[in-house]
């Protein structure tokens, strides 16, 4: 696929830390990619600088092919992870008045049907749930009809009904051929939206794929969960790689019918056993060895 967005050896200096340290990607058109790290990796520096809020000490960035300027700003959406809005208006005004902002805007009533928020055109922004003031902050980046829609941490805090409604207003706005750029604290959303995904950890990339790719290259084994009191009343000695997790325990194996029939003949109860394959959130620690919300 063609690139959208080029970033050659980004930096980004402060006085005594380098919070950028040297980065290169590319955003194809049309896909969604995922920007992951723990608190202090680098993400915000690199996504503000992405969007032209932060200069870089050095580096690159290409908007297809060009400099970021005038029609990036013209062909880009951001909804970001914290916005002020007008108070003492409705969500139909606050619309209009965003797409005033603008010379050429997407028509008022396509946003209100692509964001769903026709029960609540004419409540006040003071008065909507976090759920609703989210479609309506995402309805505002796309009041130009952006090319390219960065997507900073859209369901933080909400519930999870919410949040899923969010993902399908998410992969609506790829089906239509636009390209996306998130940020996001939940491992389960960086796998069901992104084609590709970068994890950052002190200003570098240290790996980038897409999930199930990543998975594969990193892990080839599953995991059995087991409650811990299970696991500790057994009968014999067990040479098994467990994880201790508080009130479970986990078991790392590649060998699941020869690990299951050591746990029975330890006389391991079984009946609350569970199996399951790999995630982003046991890639993360593996490559981090940091809960992504530290």
């Amino acid at each position: 696929m063609t690139a959208l967005i080029e970033v050659d050896n980004l930096v980004k200096q402060y006085q005594g830390v380098r919070a950028v340290d040297g980065i290169s990607f590319a955003i194809a058109r049309g896909t969604c990619f995922g920007l992951l790290g723990p608190n202090g990796a680098g993400k915000t520096t690199t996504v503000e600088m992405l969007e032209g809020i932060k200069e870089p000490t050095a580096g690159s960035i290409r908007y297809k092919g060009e400099p970021l300027g005038a029609q990036f700003r013209r062909e880009a959406g951001i909804m970001f992870q914290s916005t002020a809005l007008q108070e003492f208006i409705t969500v139909r005004e606050t619309l209009r008045m965003f797409s005033r902002l603008y010379d050429q805007s997407v028509p008022l009533q396509t946003l209100i049907d692509a964001c769903a928020l026709h029960s609540f055109l004419d409540r006040d922004t003071r008065k909507l749930s976090g759920g609703q003031r989210q479609r309506l902050l995402l309805a505002i980046a796309l009041v130009n009809d952006p090319e390219v829609v960065f997507l900073d941490e859209p369901t933080t805090g909400l519930d999870p009904q919410a949040r899923r409604m969010l993902w399908e207003l998410v992969r609506s706005i790829k089906a239509r051929g636009k390209t996306v750029l998130l940020t996001t604290h939940y491992m389960e959303e960086a796998y069901e939206l992104c084609d590709e995904i970068i994890i950052m950890d002190q200003g570098r990339i240290i790996t980038q794929g897409s999930p199930d790719d990543l998975l594969a290259r990193h892990f080839h084994d599953v995991v059995l969960q087991l409650p811990r009191d299970d696991y500790v009343a057994a009968s014999a000695p067990m040479d098994m790689k467990v994880l201790d997790c508080g009130d479970s325990v986990e078991i790392l194996t590649s060998e699941v019918t020869a690990t299951v029939q050591q746990l029975l003949a330890a006389d391991v109860s079984l009946d609350r056993l569970r199996i399951r394959a790999r995630t982003l959130d046991d890639l993360f620690l593996e490559l981090t060895g940091k809960e992504l919300r530290t």
